[in-house]
């Protein structure tokens, strides 16, 4: 997980103060990070899935990813709104990221499965986590926010480990 970032802050009418502001912008940076290192992660299975779960998968990849996408850009926007700057390109993401690094060597789509389901879950906890922290932070629209990702990435999370269930 990334350290604190340099803050480049700029004024706002947002009440919430500066110190609390600061301290949001890092957490939503650390998750535009793990969003963008999630969301190419789910499209390189894509991409790459083979076996007799091919299609099942290669379509709930393609789904999951499009479905990051739009939280990747309120997430960013959201540090924008509170005065902060945004660390938005893949290279950052790639610097601060707290998900492991896919394998490059998977082929069967079980073995994707596998690798995203440990993903998606950390990327789920640390969601979850990130509600808590915003509550604490006294800003409830981004503890909202990170809850309606929550809600989405659990229910995929779920759909993902249906694949599993019964195999283990």
């Amino acid at each position: 997980m990334a350290t604190s970032q340099t803050h480049r802050m700029f004024r706002t009418r947002v009440d919430l103060p500066t110190e609390q502001r600061e301290k949001l912008v890092d957490l939503l940076n650390q998750h535009v990070a793990d969003s963008m290192d999630l969301y190419t992660q789910v499209k390189h299975a894509h991409w790459n899935v083979k076996g007799r779960n091919f299609y099942s998968i290669h379509e709930l990849t393609d789904t999951f990813a499009g479905e990051l996408i739009p939280f990747i850009d309120e997430i960013a926007e959201r540090a924008t709104a509170l005065g902060g700057h945004v660390s938005g390109t893949l290279r950052m993401a790639a610097e601060s990221t707290s998900l492991p690094e896919y394998p490059n060597d998977l082929v069967d789509a079980i073995d994707h499965v596998h690798a995203l389901v440990e993903r998606i879950g950390i990327y789920a906890n640390s969601v979850r986590a990130a509600i808590d922290q915003a509550e604490e932070l006294r800003d409830k629209d981004t503890a909202d926010l990170f809850t309606e990702i929550s809600r989405l990435v659990d229910k995929r999370l779920w759909f993902f480990e249906a694949h599993l269930q019964g195999n283990d």
